[in-house]
């Protein structure tokens, strides 16, 4: 399990976050996954531009937007536990990874008429890994009862970013087929290869912070 992340430097932020915007362009928002992130730091985020953040964990989305408050937008990254998304809803902007029919069910008793959701794909077909497979895509969103917006992804690990390309340039295939505008894919090691396949959110932890 990674380290917490402590002592960020609000200046090596900065010019990390000058630099990814730089090679992305207007066009893609960079997330700042704040997993790892202890809450004593998240002011030094704010101090150095960060302005969306994405949050995996419930109890940790509660803490940290209780200590920072509308600092930041907030969207949520990880997996759903379907009881908890009525907590859920009311503190995020968008909800990236919604992939079963319990978590649709919650939506159609929770969600509201602003409510936005990305739907989580799995693209690469591996056993037990989260996501709606891409044959079954067309019918989940037509039983979502709330607005989608967009996909995500999370490919294979690998230490080669250009081996995600394809599963990227999937995603947005999917998508277009789909009338999406926005695809969530991309985390440190491959947001690049991300950005040239379509992507409009990407997700940074680590790069961002040192």
């Amino acid at each position: 399990m990674p380290e917490p992340v402590r002592d960020i430097d609000p200046g090596v932020v900065r010019r990390n976050l000058e630099r990814v915007r730089e090679r992305c362009g207007p066009g893609v928002e960079i997330l700042a996954a704040t997993k790892y992130v202890v809450p004593d730091e998240l002011g030094k985020l704010a101090e150095a531009g960060v302005e969306l953040v994405g949050e995996n964990r419930l109890q940790d989305l509660e803490a940290k937007r209780e200590l920072a408050g509308e600092r930041f937008t907030w969207d949520f990254i990880g997996n759903i536990q379907s009881r908890k998304l009525k907590r859920i809803l009311p503190l995020v902007r968008l909800i990236h990874s919604v992939a079963t029919d319990s978590v649709l069910e919650q939506l159609g008793r929770h969600g509201e008429p602003g409510t936005e959701v990305l739907v989580e794909v799995n693209v690469s077909g591996e056993p037990g890994k989260g996501g709606v497979e891409p044959e079954e895509l067309a019918g989940f969103i037509d039983r979502c009862p709330v607005a989608v917006s967009g996909l995500m992804t999370m490919p294979p690990f690998t230490e080669l970013a250009e081996d995600s390309r394809p599963y990227f340039a999937r995603l947005a295939e999917l998508a277009s087929a789909h009338g999406l505008a926005r695809l969530s894919m991309g985390t440190s090691q491959d947001w690049e290869v991300a950005v040239d396949e379509g992507a409009t959110i990407i997700r940074l932890g680590t790069s961002l912070y040192r």
